[in-house]
């Protein structure tokens, strides 16, 4: 069954998940490339600080899972963490890549065409959250004209930062489940989207949502069929780590 076959997302709406994860080493400028070339407008990456303060793409607060090297990006430098192989993990024709820097994955993304949904990640190695969204901030500048970012995270503390800095930006409060304290964290912020776990979306969920104009994408879904009910509903878009599944 196809994408052209069941009701879905808009193709702009589709964004890949750490790039397309399914099919590349996530987090990697071979993951973003295959999401453009699966036909993907947006890709999901995590940015986390260096020991010397840059930012990389990267999930996790060390290194061990996704490279060749082990450590906490608190005690590896930007270059340290540049060198490591982040591809032969996943498989063997990936060996090389590597971890980029935001920063060069920006400029990457312009070359690619794609778009970019930033989750900012606190990390205990961080010093100051100011520290860190004035990064992102200033590497999200070096962005080409035709490239559109977004700002998500788990930590409405983040998201309130970041847009006091950028206040043109969409951010997006991640969520497993949704708190009670729901509209004031997002009035807090202020935020108008949510990106929910996929099993967390509901038909109520997503009508109490569209009467009070909020967003919602569900995170991280990789089959169609078990969003199909939702998108008449009221959902907006989806985060995958296969985006093909969804354009095809």
């Amino acid at each position: 069954m196809t994408i052209s076959s069941l009701p879905g997302p808009k193709r702009d709406e589709v964004q890949a998940h750490r790039g397309a994860s399914a099919v590349a080493p996530e987090n990697t400028v071979a993951a973003f490339r295959a999401a453009a070339e699966q036909g993907a407008q947006w890709v999901e990456l995590d940015v986390a600080l260096s020991a010397d303060g840059q930012l990389v793409v990267i999930h996790d607060g060390s290194v061990d899972r996704t490279s060749s090297g082990t450590g906490s990006l608190g005690a590896l430098t930007r270059e340290q963490i540049g060198a490591l192989d982040a591809g032969t993990w996943f498989d063997p024709r990936f060996a090389g890549e590597c971890i980029p820097s935001l920063a060069e994955t920006i400029v990457a993304l312009g070359e690619l065409g794609l778009n970019a949904n930033v989750e900012i990640k606190q990390h205990a190695h961080h010093q100051s959250l100011d520290q860190l969204v004035r990064a992102v901030q200033a590497d999200i500048a070096k962005r080409s004209s035709s490239t559109r970012i977004m700002i998500s995270s788990f930590d409405a503390a983040a998201l309130k930062a970041m847009h006091a800095l950028e206040p043109e930006l969409e951010m997006a409060m991640l969520w497993g489940q949704v708190p009670e304290d729901w509209e004031q964290q997002l009035a807090a912020i202020p935020a108008t989207t949510i990106h929910m776990h996929y099993k967390a979306v509901s038909i109520g969920l997503l009508e109490q949502m569209r009467e009070r104009g909020i967003k919602v994408r569900a995170w991280t879904c990789n089959d169609p069929v078990q969003l199909v009910s939702f998108w008449d509903a009221g959902l907006t878009g989806v985060i995958t780590d296969n985006p093909k599944v969804f354009l095809e």
